[in-house]
């Protein structure tokens, strides 16, 4: 992979780039919104907007990804997606905020999945999930020292600031690629490629029915449980803390920053060794029952330490269920790894999606609802996962040997 060292590392800036600008929204929309009249409900429409055109479109821009290649997506991906934070910073009125979302939504959707097939192109079988994996981490790293460096600028400088930098990081890092990135799918290779995929696509809804119904179908109803918790929490966490606690950006953001990097260390460091230990079952299972008393717990903290204490345990929680959850999936998938990990992530967008509308609808009633509700879906979850386990273990058991 020595060749290709500085494809992977521009790729893994301009990921790292998009997932900081994903980030810093965390922190600082709560604040932004109200110079509109705005309230949680509105919040929570627009982080939603966000990854709804995630979901339409990102099956879209790979198939195009297909016919014209990597470079002009990933291009096209992190300039558009500077435009919408342009947007943003400069946004007289409600509906500038809402376009600025669905922009950065529609054209973040065609940078992240792109970067991925490239790595996929440009790696051995045997090289691609060291590849794979410094992309993961580009993103990871991305996504939580965003709502720190946004919280950060939004209270020393404007709370326009931090979009105005992702904005400009994005312009020059769209600039180097259109000039250093090479193209890792060729013609002759797109070419080959048409000839053997001459099947017509399928409409992801229709996919998403039919997976529903196959082996790992539960498996993906607990992707959309899992991703609903995390943007029900996540979505109106700024609101919680500044309604409650009077935090301000960089208060919530050092919350967030300090709580992520905790689970981005429990992911890479704990999760695998109870994985082995323990087996995918029961760390699903454990995981659930962390995250759901996370949920809870947080109703009950008074002081910004507790407020610290009792957000890590919900992202220790979910740290943990996320890749649990993924290689639990990926040994039911057998050999269709690439369609049910689309699918995975179908299922987490939309989760993405009814997370903040719910969570926003329900802060207006009481500000507590969003959380105890939270609690609720994740022992729904852990239930119902413990009812599928018993069943599974029967069925295989009534097999004929």
């Amino acid at each position: 992979m020595k060749h290709m060292k500085g494809p992977l590392t521009l790729l893994m800036l301009n990921l790292f780039i998009i997932m900081v600008g994903i980030g810093l929204v965390i922190p600082i929309l709560p604040f932004y919104v109200e110079e509109y009249g705005a309230n949680a409900r509105t919040l929570g429409m627009l982080i939603a907007v966000f990854s709804f055109m995630q979901f339409l479109f990102a099956p879209v821009w790979g198939r195009v990804s297909d016919k014209v290649g990597r470079k002009p997506l990933i291009t096209l991906g992190l300039f558009g997606f500077a435009i919408a934070e342009f947007i943003f910073a400069f946004a007289t009125d409600l509906w500038m905020l809402f376009a600025s979302r669905i922009l950065a939504g529609t054209f973040g959707s065609a940078l992240m999945p792109t970067a991925m097939a490239y790595v996929s192109d440009i790696t051995t079988p045997e090289k691609r999930g060291q590849g794979m994996g410094m992309m993961g981490a580009a993103m990871g790293l991305g996504i939580v020292v965003g709502p720190g460096i946004g919280g950060w600028l939004a209270d020393e400088i404007s709370l326009s600031a931090p979009f105005l930098l992702a904005g400009i990081v994005a312009v020059i890092a769209g600039t180097v690629s259109v000039f250093a990135l090479p193209e890792s799918y060729t013609k002759e290779m797109r070419k080959r490629d048409a000839l053997e995929n001459t099947e017509e696509q399928t409409n992801q809804f229709i996919q998403m029915y039919h997976a529903l119904k196959s082996p790992v179908g539960f498996l993906l109803v607990l992707v959309f449980i899992m991703s609903f918790g995390l943007a029900n929490f996540q979505s109106i966490f700024g609101y919680y803390t500044k309604d409650r606690y009077h935090y301000n950006p960089s208060e919530v953001g050092t919350i967030i920053l300090i709580t992520g990097l905790i689970g981005t260390i429990i992911q890479g460091g704990v999760v695998g060794r109870l994985i082995s230990k323990f087996g995918e079952e029961r760390v699903v299972t454990g995981s659930l029952l962390l995250s759901a008393f996370g949920f809870v717990i947080m109703t009950l903290a008074f002081n910004f330490i507790t407020v610290l204490i009792t957000t890590a345990t919900f992202f220790i929680g979910n740290s943990i269920l996320r890749p649990s959850l993924n290689s639990f999936i990926s040994k039911l998938a057998g050999r269709r790894q690439g369609m049910v990990m689309g699918l995975n992530n179908s299922f987490l967008s939309l989760g993405n999606v009814a997370g903040p509308l719910v969570a926003g609808t329900l802060y207006e009633i009481n500000l507590h609802i969003p959380y105890l509700l939270g609690a609720c879906v994740m022992l729904f979850g852990l239930v119902a996962t413990k009812i599928w386990i018993v069943r599974k273990e029967k069925q295989t058991n009534v097999q004929p040997q």
